[in-house]
């Protein structure tokens, strides 16, 4: 499981850094580096926001969009005897490949 927290619709992780006995957070999707540490879950929605809000503005004083851009396409390798059984997999719930392998991996994502 992955700990995740989401402030002001933007998702982060959080991991304990037990060097300093605080629980960290790191924004994802941000077009840069945006972290934030407390020690209770409260602390880290509070500073979480603080940080997201100073990234959002020095973004806009930049003049730079602040979430990463994705393309929509990616390779992905896979052996060919796992390629064949996923290819498989697809056919048989009436998908393409792309169709089913989307659809799966939109259900591990959420």
């Amino acid at each position: 499981m992955i700990n995740q927290m989401t402030i002001d619709g933007v998702k982060a992780v959080i991991t304990y850094d037990s060097d300093i006995d605080m629980f960290r957070g790191e924004f994802l999707g941000l077009n840069g580096g945006a972290d934030f540490y407390a020690q209770d879950a409260e602390g880290l929605r509070r500073e979480g926001a603080i940080s997201l809000q100073v990234f959002l503005d020095a973004c806009k004083e930049d003049n730079v969009y602040p979430f990463k851009s994705y393309s929509g396409k990616f390779i992905l390798r896979v052996p060919p005897e796992d390629h064949a059984a996923i290819s498989l997999a697809a056919s048989a719930s009436g998908k393409s490949l792309n169709q089913w392998a989307v659809e799966i991996l939109k259900q591990a994502a959420a």
